[in-house]
């Protein structure tokens, strides 16, 4: 063990020092700089802690020569090396050769690069790819002695000098300067001559020259902010004032902002105060983004805020908050010695705090407000005694500046209730226009008239969206929150739901013909489910350890992490438009994820809806945004868009096709698809009548039969054809066809006319192919899309009917011979689709032969229809691919 002086400071210097006693070195000294507004520095404070001799000289030298008191001083301590951690003062070489063992610094750069007192600021200007630190033999100050040890790390794209000291310099630094240590105690430390070769001097880094030139590209002017963050601060003058630049980062190529143009003086083109921040331009075209500005006062405020950093209102304390803010008083007086009284105007800077305090005085506001978790960021903003007591207390209350959500609301007196609904497209946790104010009506299929205007998302709609979705995802407060504060979100927002659950349900009704009682119940039932579901998923998504063949000596870790992907565009159908939503949302948003969602242009309003219940349940801007819109100009965007991770489809096979092409060919987006199906229903003889006949119209006419997984063509064994025929028609005429407010409705109209026509040529198709109509088959008499419950029997398996979905209230009958349960199976399985399919029998055995050969997603055994959050539900072949539900869609 060796006699140790320590030179320098700082908690580098601190940290350094307890490393070096933990080694069971004696520290004969330690030499560090006076003290300042009365506080010693951590390294002397911990020193004189530990009963060791602390000097705190001026200066060393004077006119280049050493202070000859001084010098007597320092040799009388009789160190056998001293060890430089972090040293600002010039230390004359008779102190610097006079221990057995020499002197060594640490010095926070690759020698022979950087050389000079601001090296790490100048590794980020250069934009160097490698920064690390360097041991070196002391030298004349000039950084030129030998080489002892060197550490390299890469340089991240956003390095500062302060994300790179606290990630690698500083704790590898301590480390580094240590081992340095040991090599010379076992007599086995290098000394490379430092090459001339590559090596650079760099003058210490100061405010005056640190000022933007913004004539170069943006890679050269991020370099140069992040590379002066925090000090001395990059600068320019913005509206006649000096502003600094704080948290630089580079956008991507063809990044698109929406913003406020700010003026900035010899900038190739204004800047853009965004939601993100203050996005800046080379004179190349790209794109940086600043987080946080700095004013000549001291005032540092968020970016996204410039235009309104003097418009928040201060909040009136309760009792109990100035009381927390008496208590926050003394804690400020406390590291201010210097200051006799804390008053509203005194400034935490200015009175004399530094780095160190802010770590302090965030701790100190958690030990007495749990509920107030600041970052060192919002003291930084907020330096005076009054604005940080103002800050305080609004995250006390929750309310953190947010902006209150403003809502043009469309109003109806339907259904003995008030309904509220907005119209707008929702982006960025706003509701706003359409470009150029577009709009189209959407239409109560009860009665075809229009329920009102609602904004029609145009392309330049979509990237603002996509945006807005990428920005929440990687940089905004979504991507920083743990999994169970995003799970306690969507409990909100299944509360929410709840409370709103009939006004949802009426509004659904009204926009997609379903019945109250059903919209009720499945519509939004469903969905207050889903969301309950996931939100409990949010915290249990895992990974997995996997034992792998080990390298020995060494032993290796393997694991898998899932994280989310990114921006995820949905594409949902009309036939339940809030409970499509729900089962492909909530998955999107328990893992992380952001959504960019487009309703089925005939059924937007239960989908904007959502969208206010979702910002009321504080949803982070960005995470959920909804674009009603065609599918043709918003779908396709969505499916080219570069910026989108995946895309959720639920619709026709011939549109699945088209997205999952488009998806492919833009950026190999994954794609989940939920497509059209024909599923088979196989009634067997052995059955239990009642129930077949029961479950058979439930599977067929629920939701009118827009239905995905509906029976689209039911086998009938041929010895209870008849009887079976017979049932299920009496049952189809006792069906009340009405207004589906009405609570005694059992069928409301089909969703739209468009749809209500197909179904009338559907029909006629049929009976054209020499199917037998038995009942339905056309419109009714009456206003609105109304269509008959209909039955065919006599299907023969080449029959269009036979072959394609009607998706609609048609029943599709054919007959199977007794006892040939091959044949049957062969008959239903014989389509390109497979989302569902079902079979009734008593005979357990047949049901699970039956259910293993049916080539379909979800097989139901003796009833339909039914399906649940924690089950999964996906089909087969030209049904699509992928699971909505259940675990294995998050």
């Amino acid at each position: 063990m060796m006699r140790i002086a320590v030179i320098g400071q700082s908690v580098f210097g601190l940290e350094v020092y307890k490393e070096l006693r933990k080694e069971g070195h004696t520290i004969v000294g330690v030499f560090t700089i006076p003290d300042k507004d009365g506080k010693a520095d951590p390294l002397g404070a911990e020193a004189e802690k530990d009963g060791v001799n602390v000097f705190k000289f001026p200066r060393w030298r004077l006119k280049g020569k050493g202070i000859p008191e001084v010098v007597q001083v320092y040799k009388a301590t009789g160190a056998e090396l001293n060890v430089m951690p972090f040293c600002s003062q010039f230390i004359p070489m008779e102190v610097i050769d006079h221990p057995a063992h020499g002197s060594i610094i640490y010095h926070p750069s690759l020698l022979p690069r950087h050389r000079g007192a601001s090296a790490i600021n100048w590794t980020l200007i250069h934009g160097d790819k490698k920064g690390g630190f360097t041991v070196f033999w002391a030298d004349d100050g000039l950084d030129t002695g030998p080489i002892l040890l060197q550490r390299e790390c890469d340089v991240e794209p956003d390095d500062t000098v302060n994300t790179i000291y606290k990630r690698f310099l500083f704790p590898e630094g301590v480390k580094g300067t240590v081992d340095a240590v040991r090599l010379i105690a076992a007599g086995n430390a290098p000394k490379i001559v430092q090459p001339e070769e590559g090596a650079t001097y760099e003058g210490i880094q100061k405010k005056d020259n640190a000022k933007i030139d913004w004539n170069q590209s943006a890679q050269v002017l991020h370099n140069w902010i992040r590379g002066n963050d925090k000090v001395p601060g990059a600068w320019a003058e913005v509206d006649g004032q000096k502003v600094t630049f704080y948290g630089s980062s580079l956008l991507d190529s063809g990044a698109t902002a929406i913003g406020q143009p700010l003026e900035i003086p010899g900038a190739s083109q204004p800047g853009l105060v965004s939601k993100a921040g203050l996005m800046l331009f080379g004179n190349d075209g790209k794109a940086l983004l600043v987080k946080n500005l700095q004013f000549e006062d001291g005032k540092m405020i968020a970016a996204a805020r410039y235009f309104s950093s003097g418009s928040c209102a201060s909040v009136e304390l309760t009792e109990e908050e100035k009381a927390f803010a008496e208590q926050m008083r003394g804690v400020w007086k406390s590291i201010l010695t210097n200051v006799d009284a804390i008053e509203d105007s005194t400034d935490f800077f200015k009175s004399g705090a530094a780095s160190m305090d802010v770590v302090r005085l965030v701790e100190e506001v958690k030990l007495r407000a749990s509920g107030c978790q600041l970052q060192n960021e919002d003291v930084y903003m907020n330096t005076t005694f009054q604005d940080f007591i103002q800050m305080c207390v609004r995250k006390l209350r929750g309310e953190d500046d947010e902006e209150e959500l403003v809502v043009d609301y469309v109003e109806k007196n339907i259904n003995n209730m008030t309904i509220r609904m907005p119209h707008q497209l929702f982006i960025n946790g706003e509701f706003v226009d359409a470009e150029g104010g577009k709009t189209y009506k959407t239409i109560n299929p009860t009665d075809g008239t229009a329920i009102c205007d609602v904004s029609l998302a145009q392309a330049s709609d979509v990237d603002r969206a996509v945006a807005a979705a990428k920005e929440a995802f990687e940089e905004g407060e979504w991507g920083k929150i743990n999994p169970r504060d995003r799970g306690r979100l969507l409990y909100k927002l299944a509360d929410l739901m709840e409370e709103h659950q009939e006004e949802l349900a009426t509004i659904e009704s009204m926009d997609s013909g379903a019945v109250y009682t059903l919209a009720l119940k499945t519509h939004v039932g469903m969905s207050i489910q889903t969301f309950r579901y996931f939100a409990g998923w949010c915290d249990k998504i895992q990974g997995c350890t996997i034992p792998i063949n080990q390298a020995r000596p060494n032993r290796n870790l393997t694991f898998t992490k899932k994280e989310p992907i990114g921006v995820c565009a949905i594409v949902i159908p009309w036939n339940y438009p809030l409970m499509m939503l729900a089962w492909k949302t909530a998955a999107c948003l328990a893992a992380g994820n952001t959504v960019v969602l487009k309703p089925a242009q005939v059924t937007p309003l239960t989908a904007m809806k959502f969208a206010e219940l979702a910002a009321r349940a504080g949803f982070p801007k960005g995470v959920i945004n909804i674009l009603p819109g065609s599918g043709a100009l918003v779908g396709q965007r969505l499916s080219d868009h570069p910026d989108v991770r995946k895309l959720g489809f639920t619709g026709s096979t011939e549109i699945g096709k088209h997205i999952m092409k488009s998806c492919a060919v833009s950026n190999v987006k994954k794609v989940s698809l939920e497509l059209g199906g024909k599923s088979p229903l196989i009634i067997f003889s052995d059955c239990d009548m009642d129930k077949a006949v029961r479950m058979g119209l439930s599977a067929v006419f629920f939701n009118k039969g827009e239905n995905c997984i509906a029976a689209g063509r039911l086998f009938v064994e041929e010895n209870i054809h008849d009887q079976y025929v017979k049932r299920v028609v009496e049952e189809v005429k006792k069906m009340k066809i009405g207004d589906p407010l009405d609570r005694s409705t059992d069928h409301g109209p089909q969703n739209h006319k468009a749809h209500l026509d197909k179904l009338v040529e559907y029909c006629q198709t049929g009976v054209r192919e020499g199917a037998t109509l038995v009942c339905g088959g056309k419109q009714v008499s009456r206003p609105g899309f109304f269509f008959e419950p209909t039955i065919f029997t006599d299907v023969q398996d080449h029959m269009f009917i036979a072959i394609e979905e009607s998706f609609g209230p048609v029943m599709i009958l054919s007959k199977f011979k007794s006892g040939d349960v091959d044949e049957v199976l062969r008959r239903a399985n014989a389509t390109e689709y497979g989302l569902a399919s079902g079979v009734f029998t008593r005979d357990i055995s047949k049901a699970l032969y039956v259910s293993e050969k049916l080539n379909a997603g979800t097989v139901f055994v003796n009833t339909y229809n039914k399906t649940d959050v924690a089950a999964p539900f996906g089909g087969f072949k030209q049904s699509g691919f992928g699971k909505d539900l259940a675990l294995g869609s998050v």
